[in-house]
């Protein structure tokens, strides 16, 4: 099921770009305002008793007259660190974009991944993910959730059926499998995991234990509009808003989209961290998603160009940019059936370490040095002492990582500029 528009269009006859403009938004609900105002409310005031009363049994046991339809609340809000408008807006919008039944948004990226976390693990289980993988979930994973009994075991390969088995039936020995994460393509390198192989993992355990373990995709850096995780199956789908969808390095954000049963999970604890959503902050990313997909289009048109010139210079070692994935290789047939379009970030590797990598990076007069992606700029990072500065040095080599390692987050620039730039930095290698 997915959500109905205020008018009750459904959100599956229409394509993804066009749910980024015209989805979960009614004029008539703001004095015919053609764009969504902004809610700048703390409380929000109830037409009888009674009618605050019917609130509150829909926001905490999805019950009554104003219980929650297709993810989407009807009939008033509480006080917005429940919810509030701006939240209904994105978060159906998110929802129908990914082609989940619900979604919900929150403070950051990584409120959303230790939001599930701590719904859905519990002391005692493990979890699963890849490796490379974003050094804040790594940590997540690695160093805070065993504080609380957790476990952790991880795989390199993402396409391979016999290793991920193998990985998963480790992970069993430590503890009840709860969660299977998989970040594709992966940070930093674009290491590429195949969703069905996950999905189909999750229900053979799931089978033999009597517990699924929920498959978790963490679709970042590739974003909603050139890759659909819900579509291979999976049960949650993560992307950092702060990235693409907001697409301008101004704001933080998270979502995270799936089967209302779970997001009324999520929704429901965020009530008690607090860490929703504020409406200014929804109001960005709502007004940004409408031009997502034309700014993701022109960066990954320019992340292919450039992706070129590296692959082709002397003093690059290697280029992990998807577009480039090998015929007839594993990782090549799993792009070709889940994914839409390479992205725009990638890894290059230059020949030498860390020396030769900073005399670069320093060189450099319009890539911007800076961690994040997604955003209008080009951003360059060294991956091993940034991103993935907290993970250990041999974690780091297995997913790829080496003192070599550069991530660069095309933007919008004309790419002729970016080339010359990169041209002229390299000559300091």
């Amino acid at each position: 099921m997915v959500a109905d528009s205020p008018k009750g269009q459904k959100a599956r006859s229409l394509r993804p770009e066009t749910l980024a403009v015209a989805f979960g938004y009614d004029p008539a609900d703001a004095l015919g305002a053609v764009k969504p105002p902004v809610y700048l409310t703390s409380t929000f005031i109830y037409p009888s008793a009674q009618h605050a009363k019917d609130v509150h049994e829909a926001f905490f046991e999805g019950t009554g007259p104003l219980a929650e339809t297709g993810g989407q609340k009807r009939g008033g809000h509480i006080y917005s660190r429940l919810g509030h408008p701006g939240l209904d807006i994105l978060e159906s919008r998110l929802a129908a974009i990914d082609g989940a039944e619900a979604a919900a948004a929150f403070s950051s990226g990584m409120a959303a991944h230790s939001s599930i976390a701590l719904t859905f693990v519990r002391p005692g289980d493990s979890v699963l993910h890849g490796r490379p993988i974003y050094g804040g979930v790594d940590m997540l994973y690695g160093s805070v959730m065993p504080q609380f009994g957790t476990h952790v075991e991880t795989y390199t390969d993402g396409t391979d059926p016999v290793a991920v088995r193998a990985a998963a039936r480790a992970a069993l020995a430590k503890g009840p499998l709860a969660l299977i994460v998989a970040e594709t393509p992966a940070n930093p390198t674009a290491a590429i995991v195949d969703l069905d192989l996950m999905v189909a993992v999750a229900d053979e355990i799931g089978r033999e234990t009597g517990r699924r373990p929920l498959v978790v995709v963490d679709n970042t850096l590739l974003g909603p509009f050139s890759q659909r995780p819900i579509e291979q199956g999976v049960d949650l789908c993560m992307t950092s808003l702060t990235k693409y969808c907001a697409g301008h390095s101004d704001l933080l954000a998270g979502g995270v989209s799936g089967k209302l049963e779970l997001i009324h999970q999520l929704r429901s604890l965020r009530t008690t961290w607090g860490n929703h959503l504020d409406p200014f902050t929804a109001w960005l990313v709502v007004r940004s998603l409408e031009s997502a997909s034309v700014r993701i289009e022109r960066a990954m048109a320019n992340a292919r160009t450039v992706a070129e010139f590296l692959r082709d210079h002397p003093k690059v070692a290697g280029v992990t940019y998807l577009g480039f994935l090998q015929e007839g290789t594993p990782q090549r047939a799993v792009y070709d059936r889940q994914c839409k379009g390479a992205g725009s970030t990638f890894s290059f590797h230059v020949h030498g370490g860390e020396a030769e990598s900073f005399r670069m990076l320093d060189a450099l007069k319009l890539l911007k040095l800076a961690v994040s992606l997604g955003g209008s700029e080009t951003l360059i990072c060294h991956s091993a002492t940034t991103t993935h500065y907290a993970v250990a040095r041999e974690a780091r080599l297995a997913g790829g990582i080496t003192d070599g390692t550069m991530r660069l987050s095309v933007g919008l620039e004309h790419v002729d500029d970016l080339i010359a730039d990169l041209a002229q930095a390299l000559e300091a290698v």
